[in-house]
Order: structure tokens, then sequence, then C-alpha cells
């Protein structure tokens, strides 16, 4: 009876245990059904949706830039474009003999670099690894000489990827499409400052399929249509930039020259024409330099003192003045006392009795200082910053900065005395050229501008219209200045800037480099600019050059308006315009 006891005791114990057991393993699936039916709902949700939801972005086409055809404008010619290349990767659980694949992959695509062979090696010989990217940016050619190999692993996969057909012609301007932190993004020039616009907006397609992938035509549909970016054409001409590009590096490494920098621009209309600057970069391989600051540009981004050029600006302020005509007289002893400060003239030169034209003639500082005390720095001051100094131009490119002639605003007699020949005061190329441009069409300030036209996806053009910043000094004013820039290129420093047969403007200007310690002004390196315009009775161009640095000329006389010559006379005649001698 005891025996039957701890038997029916022991089935008790068990029943006990199991129902234990069932009971928790019920209360822990109820549990799990909770979290998952209550708080995990969505997520299980969706897991379920997209087996059989697919929901897909639409990448658009990146905008193109063109360049324009001065002699046909019903040619355009592609600048910035998108071209389809591919992307190499292996699936290590299929490759055979890696050794020999990397072989015909160094051979193919010219990969010379034995640290990139090296690497591509390692990823042949990983282990179950059904994707290792191996090259990008494969040309179809390229592409299709692998295939014929029939290389075991070796798959491709298509990309889109930007393409600059000039290569090196005027990367400054154009700048780049890179990987950015926020993904792959136009940077500097026009893609960096259109970028919003030239990236278009990303579409979107939502659709429900069967267990067989197949659409189910009763199912819900998304489809918003990807919005392209829009194509810019430019006021650049592709002929007259290419030359611009190629004398401008010819000329830099003939002078010995650091960097140089021309912009070439429409006076009337404050359309750019050209715009080059030495040392440049392939955009095609953006990322094959040895600093990034060479991505910015010079004509828009170098703010420096630009010199003697200056004095064209501070006679056309005296003469729109009624301080000085023309032929007024100035007595030159070869310096002036200011305060504590003896300003001399260039190599010390004393020059006596002279004529304003012949001030400007002559380039001679104690001159210009006269005719800017004439003036006042306070009527000084606000032509500078009417001609567009000290403020940006607006010009649709990234990264320009303003200049500074903050030093006028100190109201002392040797800022004004310096400033009137262009020392202790900044200006960018871009706003040298604009204000040329002004002594050249007549006295309007001009907005500089690089797009002619902006065409939507949609076939719709929108062209870009001059703007009228201000008129800084009045048309009298600019023909009597224009007058006396054409005596400089005729009788003054500037001879090697002529071209027979026209009657060219312009002016040279060798400026010191501050140096930004003790002594103010570096005794070795010098900047060299000379802007000028032909013909000068109706200039249907103004033109910059500049180089940094030379180092065997001393003057800009024998750098810079070389430079302007031999373009001033591919223009002319590209151009067809007619001599006026």
């Amino acid at each position: 009876m005891q025996r039957i006891r701890k038997k029916d005791n022991f089935i008790d114990n068990r029943l006990a245990f199991l129902v234990t057991v069932i009971l928790a393993f019920v209360i822990l699936l109820i549990g799990k059904l909770f979290i998952i039916q209550i708080f995990q709902h969505e997520y299980y949700s969706d897991i379920a949706e997209s087996q059989y939801k697919i929901d897909a972005e639409l990448s658009p086409n990146r905008g193109e830039i063109y360049l324009q055809d001065y002699k046909d404008e019903s040619k355009i010619y592609p600048y910035a474009t998108n071209r389809k290349y591919y992307l190499a990767y292996a699936n290590t659980n299929e490759v055979k003999y890696p050794k020999d694949i990397l072989d015909k992959l160094i051979d193919i695509l010219k990969i010379e670099d034995e640290e990139h062979q090296d690497i591509i090696l390692n990823r042949l010989l990983k282990v179950d690894d059904v994707y290792e990217p191996l090259y990008k940016k494969i040309t179809t050619e390229q592409k299709e000489a692998l295939e014929e190999f029939e290389l075991p692993g070796i798959h491709f996969i298509e990309e889109v990827w930007r393409y600059y057909p000039e290569n090196n012609i005027g990367s400054h301007l154009l700048g780049f499409v890179g990987y950015t932190d926020n993904g792959y993004q136009g940077q500097y020039g026009l893609e960096g400052y259109f970028n919003k616009e030239l990236s278009g907006e990303s579409g979107r397609m939502q659709y429900h399929r069967d267990v067989l992938g197949r659409i189910i035509p009763t199912g819900d549909r998304i489809y918003e249509r990807a919005e392209d970016g829009f194509d810019l054409v430019l006021t650049i001409d592709r002929a007259l930039q290419f030359q611009t590009c190629n004398l401008l590096a010819k000329h830099a490494v003939k002078y010995g020259a650091a960097t140089g920098t021309v912009i070439i621009m429409e006076p009337n209309t404050g359309a750019i024409m050209a715009m080059c600057s030495y040392p440049d970069f392939n955009p095609n391989e953006y990322n094959m330099v040895e600093t990034v600051e060479v991505y910015n540009n010079p004509a828009i981004f170098t703010a420096y003192e630009p010199g003697s050029v200056f004095k064209a600006l501070t006679i056309a302020a005296a003469i729109d003045q009624d301080k000085v005509e023309p032929n007024t007289l100035f007595t030159d002893t070869g310096s002036v006392e200011i305060g504590k400060y003896t300003i001399k003239n260039a190599q010390e030169k004393v020059y006596g009795e002279q004529t304003i034209t012949q001030i400007l003639e002559k380039s001679i500082n104690t001159g210009a200082i006269w005719i800017a005390q004439q003036v006042g720095i306070n009527k000084f001051r606000d032509y500078m910053e009417n001609f567009g100094f000290g403020k940006f131009t607006g010009i649709s490119l990234n990264k320009e900065v303003a200049g500074n002639i903050s030093s006028l605003d100190k109201k002392s007699d040797v800022f004004l005395a310096t400033a009137s020949y262009g020392q202790g005061l900044t200006a960018t190329p871009i706003q040298l050229v604009t204000a040329f441009a002004a002594l050249a069409n007549g006295g309007k300030l001009m907005q500089p501008y690089i797009v002619d036209r902006i065409v939507f996806s949609s076939g719709i053009e929108e062209k870009n219209k001059p703007v009228v910043v201000n008129q800084v000094i009045s048309p009298k004013t600019s023909m009597t200045i224009s007058a006396m820039l054409a005596n400089v290129v005729e009788s003054g420093h500037a001879k090697l800037a002529s071209v027979p047969g026209y009657y060219i403007g312009g002016k040279t200007g060798t400026a010191q480099v501050a140096s930004g310690g003790t002594v103010g002004y570096d005794e070795v390196q010098t900047i060299h600019t000379f802007i000028g315009f032909a013909p000068v009775d109706n200039p249907r161009f103004v033109m910059l050059t500049k180089f940094d640095h030379p180092s065997n000329v001393e003057f800009a006389a024998s750098s810079a308006a070389p430079l302007f010559g031999e373009l001033a006379q591919f223009i002319l005649q590209y151009l067809q315009i007619p001599t006026e001698k």
C-alpha cells in the first residue's frame, strides 16, 4: 500500500512539473505574441510587406553644361556631361586563378600603381564574399575587352559618372562632382554653385507583386517621376576658352610664374567670354592633385593689392568730379611726404612737370597721390565702392571673396595716398575687370555673369539678361579715360599689348606683395597685371591678364601685356572686327 502511495506521488509530481512547464511556455508564448503584436507590430508588418511590396527611388539625370560657338549660335558643345561606366566586382566563391585575373585587369585597365595592384589581389583572395568591388569607371571598351577573357567570378555593374570632355580647359570654372559626407555632389565652380539645380529631384515607384514577382494589376501603385536637373548654356565661347587657357599656360611657364589668371568680358553686358587660371586640374581626375587649394578659382577667390592698374580708376574719379582734366599740369619732385612716411616713384624716378595723361602713361605714383588728394578720401571711397570693390560681384560661381577696402574707412591721408596707386587695399581679378568694363562702356558697372541661359527638363529656356548695377562715371568721363588709356598703349609702358591696326586701351600694374611681417612688402616677389579693352571707340571685350611671382621678368609690361596683346589679336580676328588704323 505504501509502495502504491509513493508511486502516485511520483506521478503527481511529474504531472505538476509538466503542467508548470506547459504553463510557463504558454505564458512566454503569450508574452512573445503580445510583444510582437503590440510593440513590434510595425517592424514585422514592414518585413511582411517588403516580401510583396516594392518601393524604389528613381534617380534623376544630372543637368549638363554647355559652351557656345560665337560664330554659329545654333551650336553648343558639352562642357560637363554624364557618361556610362562600369564597376568591376568579384564573387570570390567563383574566382579561380586570382593572379591570372589580376594580370588581365592590369593589362586592360593600365593599373600601374603597385599598391593598387596588391589591394585588388587581396580582394580576389577573400573567402565567401559575393560582392568585392575591384575597379570603378571602366569604359565600355575596357569592359568588352575583359569579357572576352571570360574571367571566372568577375562581374560588372553599370554606373553613371560625370564626364568633362575638355579635361583641364577652364577646370576652375567648372569645379567637379565628387563624394562628400552628403553623397555624390557638385563642388566648387559651377558644379558647386548650381548643385541643387543640376541634381534635379528624385522620384519614387511603389507597387505590389505576387509570389512569382509579377506586378499585381489591382494592387496599389505610386509613381512619382524623377525630375532631371536643368542644363546650363554658358556665355563662354569654346574656341576662345581653349585659346585663352593654352596661351595662359604657355606664358606662365615662359615667365616662370607661380600662378596666372585671364578673364575676358563683354563690357556692355558683363557676359564672361573666357575665364582661365594656371595651374589647373583635370575634373575627371579631381583627386589627383597635390593640394585641394588648386580647386579654388583665383579669378574670384584670390584678392590682392592690384598696384598701378588702380591709377586709371583714381584718375577717372577725379575727372568725373571735374577736379582735373587730361592736360592739367602737375610737377613731380620724385617723392611725397605724408606724416612720417615718404612715398617715392618706382625706381625713384623724378619726372618734373607732367600732364594727367602723362601721369597715367608713365605710371607716376606721386601724380596719382596728388590726383586722389584733389578728390578727397570720402569721395574717393564712394567711387571705389561704386566701382564694386569691397563687395561681391554676384557672379554665379562658388567661393567668391569680396576683397577689402576698409583702409579707406580710417580717413587717413596715408591710406588715401597708397590706395591711389593700388596699395593698402585688395581686389579680386573679377572685380578689377568689371571696374575697367565701366571705364570702357560709358560708365556703367555691369554685374558679371557666366550663364547665358537655363534649359529646364521640360525644354523651356530661360535666358539671363544683363544687369546694370549703377552708373559709376559719366559717359563723357568714360570717353576721356578711354582715350587716355589708349595713349598708355600707344606711347606709354604697355606697347607690347598693342595690336596692329587697332586702338587698344589699357594699363599695366607691377604690384608689390605684402609680406605680413614688419618689413611690409616682399623685396623680391611681385604680381603683374594688365587690364585693357578694344577697340577703344566701340569696345567688344575687356580683358585682365595676371601673373603671380614671375621669376625672369621684372615688370608687367614684359609679361602680362604681351599675353594680352597675343590674345587680343586672336579675339579681334576671331570676331572679324574691322581694323581702325
